[in-house]
């Protein structure tokens, strides 16, 4: 049976236009402005994550099975990210080095980055966040075989960012071969837990 891997992305999508032409409508977002309903879906996604993270007991026995330069993989993916966000945002005018840096530290994890950035700083920037990073999953889902073809199996992984330790999980598995699905596991759990404090942080700087 054939899986369609981009089938989550496009609910986003849809879901997105759908609140977007709720909100011009000046009815539902009205009423609902004044609950602060994006804190609570930062709460209960910050819940979520802990919850992902807690379940999978296996990715923590990762680094007592495998060598400590496992550690490296999230750390490059890390640095590559921002710096290549980092360059962006000189071609980017209206966006400061740490917004655009912030943006990026989403690693891929688009609905959890945009609502912190749309929280601290504005909808605006949020909306940015949530549209890059969607896209860097999108590419992982529909690219990895190349990806890892052109750079090697530990490209896709890079790719996905946090997404690789669940929904890009099975093509960077499928792209890499079944023996790197640890490591996808293990960088896209740390970037994972990263995504909330290094977002806020960089928004600071």
């Amino acid at each position: 049976m054939k899986y369609s891997y981009g089938k989550g992305s496009l609910i986003v999508v849809c879901v997105f236009v759908l609140g977007f032409f709720l909100g011009k409508t000046g009815i539902v977002g009205d009423r609902i402005a004044g609950l602060h309903p994006e804190l609570w879906v930062l709460y209960v996604l910050l819940f979520t994550v802990g919850i992902g993270i807690g379940a999978n007991t296996g990715a923590f026995g990762v680094v007592r099975r495998m060598h400590a330069r496992i550690l490296l993989v999230p750390l490059a993916v890390i640095a590559g990210t921002l710096l290549g966000s980092g360059i962006a945002t000189l071609f980017l005018p209206g966006i400061t080095l740490p917004q655009g840096l912030a943006v990026g530290a989403g690693f891929g994890y688009y609905s959890l980055s945009s609502v912190i950035i749309s929280k601290i700083e504005d909808e605006t920037l949020g909306l940015i966040a949530l549209v890059s990073n969607l896209i860097r999953e999108i590419v992982t889902l529909f690219l990895s075989g190349p990806i890892a073809r052109l750079f090697g199996p530990l490209a896709p992984i890079a790719a996905g960012g946090a997404t690789a330790m669940d929904t890009s999980l099975p093509v960077i598995t499928r792209a890499s071969g079944s023996g790197y699905a640890v490591v996808a596991v293990f960088s896209g759990m740390v970037l994972t837990l990263l995504v909330p404090f290094i977002v806020p942080l960089l928004l600071n700087l």
